[in-house]
C-alpha cells in the first residue's frame, strides 16, 4: 500500500480520500483485508477514532464492509457502490476515464427520452413558462460553455417535472460529473446548443402532454451530439 500520513486539519476525510484512491486505483482489491484500526492509525499517523470514523464513511460509500470481530475487507465497488461515486470514477491518477465518459453518454441518451415522456405525463401548469424561460435564456447566450449551462437548467426543469425522485438524484450526479468537463465539451456540444428549433419542439410537446413525442423530441435533441462524442472516444482508444 501506498498510504501516507495525513494533514490532521481534516483527518478521517483524508484518511477516507487515501483508501478510496487505493480502492479505486485497484491496489487494495476486493476481498483483501484492510490493516487493523491500530495498524492504519500507525501508518497514517492518526488516532484510531479517526480511522473508525473513515471506515464508517466507507461502509456508507459501500466500498469496505466491517465486521464485528473480523477483519474489515474491500468491496467490489461495481457492485456495491452508489451514483455518488462517478465523478471519482471520471478521473484518475489525473487522467480521463474514457469508459466512464462512455457510459455516462449512454445514460444521457438512454435516460433523456424517458424523463422528457413522465415530464409531458406529469407536468404541472407552471412547467410550460419555466421552459420558456429557460430557452430564453439560451437563445440570448453566446458564449459556448454558459449555453451548456442553460441548456443543463432547461433539463434540470424537466427533471422536475417528471417527479422522478431516482431521476432527479441521477441527474443531479451526472450533472456535478459532466460541469467541470464543460469547456472541452464547448466544440462538440455547439450544434446541439445551437439548435433553439430542437429544444422549442421538446418543450412544445411536453407543454402539450404529449409524452410519445416528448420521448422522440429528447432522442433527436441528444442524439446527434451523443453519437459524435461516442465517436471521438472511440478514436482516441484506437490511437492510444
Amino acid at each position: 500500500m501506498a498510504l501516507q500520513p495525513v494533514n490532521r486539519r481534516s483527518v478521517p476525510e483524508d484518511v477516507f480520500e487515501q483508501i478510496v484512491a487505493e480502492v479505486l486505483s485497484g491496489e487494495m482489491k476486493p476481498g483483501e483485508s484492510l490493516p487493523s484500526e491500530r495498524r492504519l492509525a500507525e501508518v497514517l499517523g492518526v488516532s484510531r477514532p479517526a480511522v473508525r470514523e473513515a471506515l464508517k464513511r466507507l461502509t456508507a460509500a459501500g466500498l469496505v464492509e466491517v465486521r464485528q470481530g473480523d477483519a474489515t475487507t474491500v468491496r467490489d465497488f461495481r457492485r456495491h457502490a452508489g451514483l455518488d461515486l462517478l465523478p471519482r470514477l471520471l478521473i484518475r491518477a489525473g487522467e480521463l476515464d474514457v469508459s466512464v465518459v462512455r457510459s455516462i453518454l449512454e445514460t444521457r441518451l438512454h435516460n433523456g427520452p424517458k424523463v422528457a415522456e413522465l415530464a409531458a405525463a406529469r407536468r404541472g401548469p407552471e412547467l410550460a413558462a419555466l421552459l420558456d424561460d429557460a430557452l430564453c435564456a439560451l437563445a440570448d447566450e453566446n458564449d459556448p460553455v454558459e449555453q451548456q449551462r442553460c441548456a443543463l437548467a432547461f433539463w434540470d426543469r424537466i427533471v422536475d417535472g417528471a417527479d422522478s425522485i431516482a431521476f432527479r438524484l441521477m441527474y443531479n450526479t451526472l450533472r456535478a460529473t459532466y460541469e467541470p468537463a464543460l469547456p472541452a465539451l464547448a466544440a462538440v456540444m455547439a450544434d446541439e446548443v445551437g439548435r433553439p428549433q430542437a429544444y422549442r419542439e421538446l418543450a412544445d410537446a411536453i407543454a402539450a402532454g404529449d409524452p410519445t413525442r416528448a420521448r422522440a423530441a429528447a432522442h433527436d435533441l441528444l442524439e446527434p451530439a451523443t453519437t459524435a462524442l461516442l465517436v471521438a472516444l472511440d478514436d482516441l482508444e484506437d490511437q492510444s
